[in-house]
């Protein structure tokens, strides 16, 4: 991952859990030193325990003074910073545009653009500082696709696509490496809510909302968080250094946006 034998310095945000806990363990098993964020103070605590060497801090990242203050934490916990991995994001509500509620949308930016904005914008003098490393942003299919009854999520990931594609060009003099992940349905606790609340939205069982999004994929089948972990080592690593500016799917092929 780093050709000078360094262990690289890994940031992933919203990381006690979920997608974000296997990317930081998939780089901790790689030799990396990790330093992650989260909301709930007991997820943390447990994830600390199970890894000793862990950075944690509690921080709601839509706040740009609890930015500055993770950052404070991370520099301080590793000296410095190789790859950061905007992991944070919600669901944000399920409902016909027309009856989505501007605090509903505004919520959902706040946590899916704007932390990915305060985070990068903190992360750039410190991976200049280390010349070069990775930013990775976690999208979804959503911003390839769009997403039905679910405008302010898809309209989010789509930015962050956009602001990876800006970076990629902004930030590569310096040799960093921007991309973008995007997550198909991703088996869990968080789609199982994601389609409980379509179920009622749609007024149809859920098992059917479960069925249509399996028939979505190619593969018919759900990914797992350990698959997206796969594909953010791959691109930080060696074999990826010439990768940058790229929206990469990982979602056993989503051949339609509707179920």
């Amino acid at each position: 991952m780093d050709q000078t034998g360094a262990r690289p310095r890994v940031l992933v945000t919203a990381a006690a859990a979920g997608i974000g806990r296997a990317i930081a363990e998939a780089f901790m098993a790689s030799g990396a030193t990790v330093h992650v964020c989260d909301l709930s103070q007991a997820l943390l605590g447990e994830f600390k325990s199970a890894y000793p060497l862990l950075g944690v801090t509690r921080a709601d990242v839509s706040d740009p003074a609890q930015v500055d203050r993770l950052f404070e934490d991370a520099e301080t916990h590793m000296g410095g910073m190789d790859v950061l991995v905007n992991n944070v994001g919600v669901s944000g509500p399920t409902a016909a545009v027309d009856e989505v509620s501007i605090a509903d949308w505004q919520a959902t930016l706040a946590v899916n653009l704007n932390s990915h904005f305060y985070c990068v914008r903190k992360a750039v003098p410190l991976l200049k500082a280390a010349r070069g490393g990775s930013i990775i942003s976690i999208s979804s299919t959503a911003g390839l696709m769009g997403y039905p009854l679910r405008a302010p999520y898809a309209a989010s990931k789509w930015a962050l696509i956009g602001l990876t594609k800006t970076l990629a060009m902004e930030l590569g003099e310096f040799k960093i490496r921007v991309n973008a992940v995007c997550p198909g349905s991703v088996e869990g606790p968080r789609m199982d809510r994601v389609i409980a609340a379509e179920a009622k939205a749609r007024n149809i069982a859920a098992d059917t909302v479960r069925e249509g999004y399996q028939r979505q994929a190619s593969l018919r089948t759900f990914v797992r968080a350990r698959d997206i972990a796969n594909m953010v080592l791959f691109l930080c690593s060696e074999a990826g250094e010439r990768i940058s500016g790229q929206a990469l799917s990982v979602d056993g092929n989503i051949e339609t946006a509707r179920n």
